[in-house]
């Protein structure tokens, strides 16, 4: 470039940046093509520009006529002196910053939103709590911060895959959205967990008509690659400035009254109370016992025999899960379970259980005793496991046992969910030589027709009718029908929880042929079932 501004040179890095070419451009003035700021920088010649000059280093945006769109573009210079320290010459030197602009967007935006929904992620929803909290002490008014889990979503996960878990996601993420205002925040916490930020409120039931708004688009179905699906959710509430000054608590406080509202039936909102702070407490101490139980080896069987009542020979044993807590003693899985469904413990406890039963008829065979079949219950999250027959394989091989020496025993909801599943798993279990068991059968929603297509071994009476069996005619009743119905059916049926002769005669009387309860035996442990009932069937 000359002293008259015309373009006498342009290298290729110019010609790409500016989508000119060097050939059409040359003798042309260059003011038409750059800025006077940059002119004058291009052209100094004496120390005083050279000094206003040295602060020309900025980003502007460009227009690339080749390309067709706007390029950011930074532009800095450098002094030339002789030796003497005299001004020669700048030179100045743009750099096409355009793919590392959008780079830092992106990492910002890994870095502040969860890639999978769009929302703000945990990082974001912190900074956007502490405004909101600071706005709120200024203006005095109430935050509310809602905790919501999704109800069973991780069985949807498990049965149709995370590829369908992912898009039911995106979806729950884009309908909470339209039910809250410009100024709040929606977040994805992890997982199935959702943060909903409400700044500016002037009442606490505000909160409360957003979290039902939330509650009614999770109960509308979602269409998901032509697969109908339904999910509800959990939703604890916690207010600043009552239930906590900072974000912390917060978000503490709302996690506590969302497992509040689990316990209530879930597909409901709760806010936060003191007194579940207690609760907390203890779920969290319990969850941290849990955790070490398996370590420590204080779980632990116990068999409970089930008895042909024609010969009171001992058809099978239900193997019962015990915890010997180190403080508490000895702990009934109703008290844990759910617990160990929750936070995801349920499926190592199970296979556990399933090789600790295994072992145990491997034992009793080699000690001589003609060990009948044991049964043993599946959680809901362990059926629907895509490894469980591969699992249940697995241990078989390992322990050299065959498959008919087990009985699996299931919940009448579990055959609700995903039927042809359900009936590929069912006959993959049944191919390995395993009977099939309906646990608690009568407290379900399962329609009767699935009985014969899912080829059920056994039905086993739920103990809340057995035991009202003389007082209550409609269990009386109840009970008649199932087994009406199995005899039809040709399905076997337990009675649970028999405790006195007046029932059992019943129960005989109306052709049911096995039972199960403290009539019999409580459930023991090995030895004793060696001691008390191997020698009274193994003479």
């Amino acid at each position: 470039m000359d002293a008259d501004s015309r373009i006498l040179m342009m290298n290729n890095a110019c010609e790409l940046q500016w989508g000119l070419r060097f050939k059409d451009l040359y003798d042309t003035d260059a003011s038409q093509f750059f800025p006077p700021e940059q002119m004058k920088f291009f052209l100094a010649k004496d120390k005083e520009v050279f000094e206003s000059a040295s602060q020309i280093d900025f980003e502007e945006i460009i227009w690339n006529s080749s390309l067709k769109e706007n390029r950011i573009v930074h532009t800095f210079k450098k002094p030339f002196c002789s030796s003497s320290g005299k001004p020669l010459y700048l030179v100045g030197m743009s750099v096409d910053i355009t793919e590392r602009k959008k780079a830092e967007h992106r990492i910002m935006e890994m870095a502040t939103y969860d890639m999978l929904t769009g929302l703000p992620n945990r990082t974001l929803l912190m900074d956007r709590i502490k405004q909101a909290l600071e706005q709120g002490r200024r203006n005095q008014k109430q935050v509310a911060v809602l905790f919501i889990d999704l109800d069973n979503f991780k069985v949807i996960n498990d049965s149709l895959g995370h590829d369908v878990g992912d898009l039911l996601l995106q979806e729950v993420a884009a309908r909470f959205v339209t039910v809250v205002r410009r100024e709040d925040t929606v977040a994805r916490h992890g997982g199935d967990e959702f943060i909903v930020l409400l700044s500016n409120l002037y009442k606490a039931m505000d909160a409360e008509v957003v979290a039902q708004k939330i509650l009614d688009v999770l109960n509308l179905p979602f269409q998901i690659d032509d697969v109908e699906l339904h999910v509800s959710g959990s939703i604890g509430i916690s207010l600043f400035p009552d239930d906590g000054k900072n974000i912390w608590m917060l978000l503490k406080n709302s996690d506590i009254a969302m497992y509040h509202a689990k316990k209530k039936g879930r597909n409901n909102c709760q806010f936060f109370k003191s007194e579940m702070n207690k609760r907390a407490n203890e779920r969290h101490s319990m969850e941290v016992d849990l955790r070490n139980a398996l370590k420590c080896s204080e779980l632990l069987l116990h068999y409970q025999p089930i008895v042909n009542i024609d010969d009171t020979k001992v058809y099978s044993m239900e193997a019962l899960l015990r915890w010997r807590h180190p403080k508490n003693g000895l702990i009934c899985p109703t008290k844990f379970i759910r617990l160990a469904e929750e936070t995801g413990m349920i499926a190592l406890i199970g296979e556990w259980v399933l090789r600790q039963s295994c072992l145990q008829i491997k034992a009793w065979r080699e000690q001589g005793y003609e060990v009948p079949k044991l049964a043993i219950n599946l959680s809901a999250i362990q059926f629907r496991q895509k490894t469980l027959v591969a699992d249940i394989t697995r241990i078989l091989d390992e322990t050299g046992l065959e498959g008919h020496c087990l009985i699996l025993e299931i919940t009448e909801s579990e055959l609700m969910e995903n039927v042809e599943e359900v009936v590929r798993t069912l006959q993959q279990l049944r191919a390995l030589g395993i009977e099939i068991s309906i646990d608690d059968f009568g407290t379900g929603y399962s329609s009767l027709s699935y009985l014969k297509r899912y080829q059920i071994n056994t039905l086993k009476i739920d103990r809340s009718f057995v035991c009202d069996i003389s007082d209550n005619p409609e269990d009386t009743a109840i009970i008649a029908a199932i087994l009406a119905m199995a005899d039809n059916l040709k399905i076997h049926v337990v009675a649970e929880g028999v405790e006195t002769e007046e029932q059992l005669f019943f129960l005989a009387s109306h052709g049911c042929f096995r039972f199960q309860g403290y009539y019999f035996s409580e459930p023991l442990p090995a030895p004793e079932i060696e001691s008390r009932i191997w020698k009274r069937i193994n003479p």
